[in-house]
């Protein structure tokens, strides 16, 4: 498995259908501390608002409690830019879980004082995509 960069985060293919890859994000989440907030399921919303079919998606509003508080006592208005953001969907018949990429997001900020618990968000959420990549194996 390779990871395909983008300008604000990772994505990977994983070996796991839709179900499991998202369980195992939201399992991998939870392992680095992360509760997820919401999940947003992309094609049923664009199905219902638009009568539009599109391929499986879902997106994971992730937070990290202790790192969200630090950030915010920095900053009141970085929750603009909160929660982070994961995303499992399906193309070409593939599976394919990204993260966000903090430091990136936490940058537009222009705050240097965010960019240790920004370090720490992307590392966690690197280590996210590893658990789900094994989850495959």
């Amino acid at each position: 498995m390779t990871d395909s960069d983008c300008r604000y985060g990772t994505v990977r293919e994983v070996r796991l259908d839709f179900a499991e890859a998202v369980r195992a994000t939201e399992a991998a989440l939870q392992a680095e501390g992360f509760g997820v907030l919401c999940q947003i399921d992309i094609q049923a919303k664009l199905k219902e608002k638009l009568g539009v079919a599109s391929p499986r998606y879902v997106i994971l509003g992730a937070c990290n409690p202790p790192l969200a508080q630090q950030a915010l006592a920095h900053d009141v208005n970085v929750g603009l830019l909160l929660p982070c953001n994961a995303v499992v969907y399906e193309r070409d018949g593939r599976t394919y879980v990204g993260v966000v990429d903090a430091a990136t997001m936490l940058a537009v900020t222009g705050s240097n004082t965010l960019a240790p618990v920004a370090q720490q968000v992307t590392e966690r959420l690197g280590r996210v995509l590893d658990a789900v990549a094994a989850a495959a194996k």
